[in-house]
């Protein structure tokens, strides 16, 4: 039987550091080596409450590896795997962008996977319930595993590839879905808040914007879910439908070009500078600072200038 030593979180850290850590190292309490960039190892048989190793070199970790409660890995860059039949409580490898799959049997209530952008597919076998599911920005994800059934929370947001559900999954809370390929919830989760990089929204909001009208933005009191409306109605639609004031006008080489405003109750103005493209004739509406007062302090300040006059482009484009 191999020996196990118990050792304080500050000392444990140090000897793991020092790579003088014995197999069966026992941690009483929080074992943190956050940052610690030059660490791309963990003795065997570690026993710990939580683990923080985030932002470290770490490629793999034992298979003996015992964490209780949290393991924080977020940030590890060159972690390629994780131990099968991994049991923790709350398990984060958000932006382990080298983490191409996930361990078989894992056992977690809190996962979060967001950012690893390689990650393809879900153990064939585990267990992930309860708590919350993060995948957001996994760009390589096109499906969820049907035993995935019970959360409080869901967060598919940025996942292009992602285009269902399955009938099986059970949300309470919310779930956000910026950037997903989601179309339309199923009918057993309409009951679901649906959030947009974390703003509550309707169904409409959500996957009918077409239906979104200008009075109806106007009227929105929450000065986050109108920004939401506004940008899946569209800045162009929206400010042609809702009466937009011109504030200044002149021309460019592409022609005549206006600076524009809606005034927002609540919040700040929505400004846009009209224009034409000297090349295509194509017809853009830019959003520009509130502050603007100007069509050329406009360009100016999409060209980088925050003096106008400092603004001297042979031709604008």
């Amino acid at each position: 039987m191999a020996k196990t030593m118990l050792c304080e979180p500050s000392a444990a850290a140090d000897l793991i550091l020092s790579g003088n850590a014995p197999p069966g190292l026992q941690v009483d309490g929080k074992l943190n080596l956050a940052g610690k960039s030059k660490l791309h190892q963990l003795p065997a048989g570690l026993t710990c409450y939580e683990l923080n190793a985030s932002g470290t070199s770490l490629v793999s970790l034992p298979d003996d590896l015992s964490v209780e409660c949290a393991l924080e890995l977020e940030g590890c860059r060159r972690l390629q795997s994780l131990p099968a039949n991994l049991k923790v409580g709350t398990l984060n490898v958000a932006n382990c962008t080298n983490l191409e799959a996930l361990p078989e049997r894992l056992d977690v209530w809190f996962l979060n996977v967001s950012g690893c952008t390689k990650l393809t597919q879900f153990p064939q076998r585990a267990t992930i319930a309860h708590g919350s599911l993060n995948v957001n920005g996994c760009l390589s994800l096109v499906a969820l595993p049907d035993y995935l059934t019970d959360f409080g929370t869901l967060d598919i947001g940025n996942c292009p590839q992602l285009t269902t559900l399955s009938p099986r999954l059970q949300i309470s809370s919310w779930i956000e879905i910026a950037g997903s390929g989601l179309k339309s919830l199923p009918p057993h989760l309409q009951h679901v808040g649906i959030r947009w990089r974390g703003v509550l929204i309707d169904q409409t909001t959500a996957f009918f914007p077409e239906q979104l009208q200008a009075p109806t933005v106007l009227k929105e009191p929450n000065a986050e879910r109108r920004r939401v409306m506004i940008e899946r109605m569209g800045v162009d639609r929206f400010m042609r439908e809702a009466g937009t004031e011109r504030l200044h006008a002149d021309r460019d080489p592409g022609g005549p070009r206006e600076l524009l405003r809606v005034p927002m109750q609540g919040d700040e103005d929505i400004v846009c500078l009209s224009v034409n493209c000297p090349s295509t004739g194509r017809h853009y509406l830019l959003r520009v600072p509130p502050t603007m007062k100007t069509c050329r302090q406009a360009a100016a300040w999409m060209a980088g200038f925050d003096d106008d006059k400092l603004y001297q482009p042979v031709k604008e484009t």
